[in-house]
């Protein structure tokens, strides 16, 4: 049976050379493989914990990218905030696998939780390719006008990278923009600041 992540931590910790923490991180890596293998679905956010300790430590991890995945569509909180955490430092947006997951964040998108709704929102702020953006942006612009201002800001975020990816969808959402310069949130006006700054690097026009 794999470790428990205090127990992998503190293993390493007690590592006094180099060769041992690989012994260690090696042991460990090889009881991950076979539990993805199995499909051990009890501990796989156990296990996806484990290999972002191990991706922080430089070793590799690519082999649990599938996992984040299925973490993703899990319909509990736990388990989706490590998902979408692994999602966000396992894989890159050159990574095909990632689309995998459009659907996943799109019925997160909609969810009445606003925590797993911003997750989502943090998600597509920091991963989005452009087919993603082009799919997404329409939930994302809902979420510029939420009554939450939690939900909001992280809107502008997701907007500003979809609008990087895309740039010729910033006409469909350049007067939303100018609206939410007026929000009373301190926290969601920084963030339309960034949106607003990303359009204008996208169109000067926009600046009269």
């Amino acid at each position: 049976m794999s470790l428990k992540l205090r127990d992998l931590i503190r293993q390493v910790r007690a590592c006094k050379t180099a060769a041992e923490e690989r012994a260690v991180i090696a042991k460990e890596s090889a009881m991950i493989r076979t539990a993805i293998r199995e499909e051990q679905e009890h501990y796989r956010h156990r296990n996806v914990a484990k290999l972002l300790f191990m991706h922080m430590l430089g070793y590799p991890t690519h082999f649990g990218q599938l996992e984040c995945m299925k973490l993703v569509a899990s319909p509990h909180f736990p388990e989706k905030r490590i998902g979408y955490l692994g999602m966000m430092l396992l894989l890159s947006e050159q990574q095909e696998v990632l689309m995998l997951a459009t659907n996943s964040l799109k019925n997160d998108l909609n969810s009445s939780n606003k925590f797993i709704a911003g997750l989502a929102l943090a998600t597509i702020g920091n991963l989005a390719t452009p087919d993603m953006s082009r799919d997404l942006a329409p939930e994302v612009d809902k979420h510029l006008s939420n009554s939450n201002p939690y939900l909001r800001k992280k809107a502008c975020l997701a907007m500003a990278r979809c609008l990087r990816k895309c740039p010729d969808m910033v006409e469909d959402f350049v007067e939303r923009v100018v609206g939410l310069l007026n929000d009373r949130s301190h926290g969601v006006l920084i963030t339309v600041v960034q949106l607003m700054t990303q359009v204008l690097v996208i169109d000067r026009e926009y600046i009269l």
